[in-house]
């Protein structure tokens, strides 16, 4: 009896290894291979795994553009003189990992290096004129084609319609298009009233308003207690003439770009891409947004937003996240210690 047991045994061990061979032979045979099992019958590609990969191998193409480069900053600012360009343009350069070209620096740099440019643009400089728009372009695409995947804000250029049409079919021809154009919209009497009421400290460019942000002794620097001056063209005549220059070669330039905006924001099918390939990012291209408001104050937090919104990949710089930190366990701190007094 006990030789028939062992007996037995032994053909139900066999029984169950030849029965579990044949669930598991599936796995090395070819992927259409259907599977018996004792209860149902599938197949490789409806299994789980399978279907978690496929999202994995869809829109696998990448054209010779770069989708990541429409995501990059390069950021032109607009606005009528005394609007807030170049405090605005100071808070993102503070917050973000984000460059700000003047192209004002960039021609002196040219001129103080001797470089071919520099020394053409001295004479041109030196003789009264207007150094040509092909010339600029050369002076600012010196720095910027230097610059593929950073972010950036120019400052200065362009200022007319042909130098607009030259920086941007450098760009495009370069593979990194613009992408934010920003028009700073500040009513005119209040820059009037503004301008007015500014005072600066002349050696650092310190500015000071006697409508806000006003110094604590009344004509002197807060730092070094050097007395603050006026600039000359803050007065009503020379801001009406800045004025209607800014109108007449702005106005169009705003038009240009929301053109161009339109234009570059028309679909086009990626003659690449399967009809069947999913999609999951559409580069944004050129964005042309106004911004309104009395104060720098008052627009700052819609351009943080407009930035923030439209290009997540920018990054706060390290020392802004610190001193975020340490505000905030201050504030924690006061609110404890308050709570401590109160009680």
């Amino acid at each position: 009896m006990q030789s028939n047991l062992r007996s037995g045994v032994r053909n139900v061990h066999k029984v169950t290894l030849t029965r579990s061979a044949s669930v598991q032979q599936p796995a090395i045979r070819i992927p259409n291979a259907r599977v018996s099992g004792d209860s149902h019958v599938r197949t490789i590609s409806q299994s789980a795994a399978m279907r978690r990969a496929i999202p994995f191998s869809l829109n696998t193409y990448s054209g010779p553009q770069d989708d990541r480069d429409e995501r990059v900053v390069r950021m032109l600012m607009f606005g009528k003189p005394g609007a807030g360009k170049g405090t605005l343009t100071a808070r993102l350069a503070q917050k973000y990992d984000i460059l700000t070209l003047s192209t004002g620096d960039l021609l002196r740099q040219h001129i103080e290096e001797r470089t071919d440019i520099g020394l053409q643009a001295e004479e041109i400089v030196a003789r009264g004129g207007l150094v040509p728009d092909d010339m600029m372009l050369k002076v600012v695409t010196s720095k910027l084609d230097n610059l593929q995947h950073k972010h950036w804000i120019l400052d200065g250029f362009p200022r007319t319609i042909g130098q607009a049409e030259l920086l941007d079919a450098h760009l495009k021809k370069r593979n990194m298009p613009l992408t934010l154009v920003v028009n700073l919209d500040v009513p005119d009497e209040v820059i009037l009233s503004r301008i007015s009421d500014r005072w600066i400290h002349r050696p650092s460019g310190r500015v000071y308003n006697m409508s806000y942000n006003r110094p604590r002794v009344i004509g002197f620097d807060d730092q070094t207690g050097e007395p603050l001056t006026k600039r000359p063209d803050d007065n009503p005549e020379v801001f009406a003439r800045r004025l209607a220059a800014f109108y007449a070669s702005t106005s169009p330039l705003l038009a240009y770009f929301a053109k161009s905006a339109k234009t570059a924001n028309t679909h086009r099918p990626n003659t690449h891409q399967h009809p069947h390939q999913i999609s999951f990012h559409t580069p944004s291209g050129l964005k042309v947004k106004t911004l309104s408001g009395t104060t720098s104050d008052e627009i700052w937090p819609h351009l943080d937003r407009l930035i923030h919104n439209n290009f997540p990949g920018l990054r706060e710089k390290l020392e802004t996240r610190e001193i975020r930190t340490r505000r905030l366990v201050s504030n924690a701190l006061a609110a404890e210690l308050g709570a401590t007094t109160l009680s």
